[in-house]
């Protein structure tokens, strides 16, 4: 296959114009017409994982969160960035990050959702309507029974993985209406508030978020930004595995970037 083949596979599934205006999504180094043969699915494109894909002769790298956000006005190895994008173009290696396209339609957060049984109702946060249709980033719904904030703490410590999370509220209240949103909550919080959830599980929220939402009426389990995200890596090669023919595909599965002491 070619890796223009993968490109419109992979955005058939999440289709660019779902992305955020601030983001930056799509193929970020490589040729279109390059031949594919091993995938590399990731999470980040760190200098770790570029190094793997060399080492493993890979032709594609696939991450959630994109390397390239901004304009570059040089490319060197003086810096990380530099030194990744002539790493893989030296080796031939193309590159192609489905962040927040993938999040609203891929979605991020119903596997997030499934993962702890949550019955989802609707989007967290609508940022499209397609075809009367709401979709957008997040989701809130209930849980199948009634539950502790302590106990749902601890499930989403299991069902993730995850060797501690972080929890504001009263660890003894009871709730069902859960909200959902992997990766960065914090601009979350209000659209939390607004659909009357009475848990926001997610990641990166400070100190003073966390007092906030809950003195708004609203606990939060933060299981960290990776927790929660790298299930991408999962959903994405079960996808390519079932959508082509001739191409072996990797993991690099790092865990989590933060240390728990």
């Amino acid at each position: 296959m070619k890796c223009k083949d993968i490109v419109n596979l992979l955005e058939r599934l999440s289709p660019p114009s779902y992305a955020c205006d601030w983001d930056n999504v799509g193929l970020q180094v490589g040729h279109f017409e390059q031949g594919v043969k091993r995938i590399l699915v990731t999470l980040d494109n760190t200098l770790d994982a570029v190094e793997y894909a060399i080492d493993n002769d890979v032709d594609m790298i696939i991450t959630h969160h994109p390397m390239i956000f901004k304009g570059i006005k040089m490319v060197n190895d003086s810096s990380a960035g530099g030194r990744k994008v002539l790493a893989m173009a030296e080796n031939h290696i193309a590159y192609f990050a489905m962040h927040t396209n993938f999040d609203i339609m891929g979605s991020m957060a119903d596997i997030a959702a499934k993962r702890i049984g949550l019955n989802v109702e609707e989007p967290l946060e609508i940022t499209v309507v397609n075809e009367d249709k709401a979709e957008g980033i997040g989701r809130v719904g209930r849980m199948p029974s009634d539950i502790s904030i302590r106990d749902l703490a601890l499930m989403v410590k299991d069902k993730f993985e995850m060797p501690n999370v972080m929890v504001y509220g009263d660890l003894d209240k009871i709730i069902s209406r859960v909200a959902i949103s992997p990766g960065s909550g914090k601009s979350m919080i209000s659209e939390a508030v607004k659909k009357n959830a009475e848990v926001l599980i997610t990641g990166d929220i400070g100190h003073h978020e966390g007092i906030d939402a809950w003195e708004d009426g609203l606990a939060i389990i933060d299981a960290t930004h990776y927790g929660l995200e790298y299930i991408f890596i999962a959903f994405i090669e079960e996808y390519l595995k079932n959508n082509t023919e001739g191409i072996e595909l990797l993991t690099y599965v790092p865990g989590c970037p933060c240390n728990f002491l």
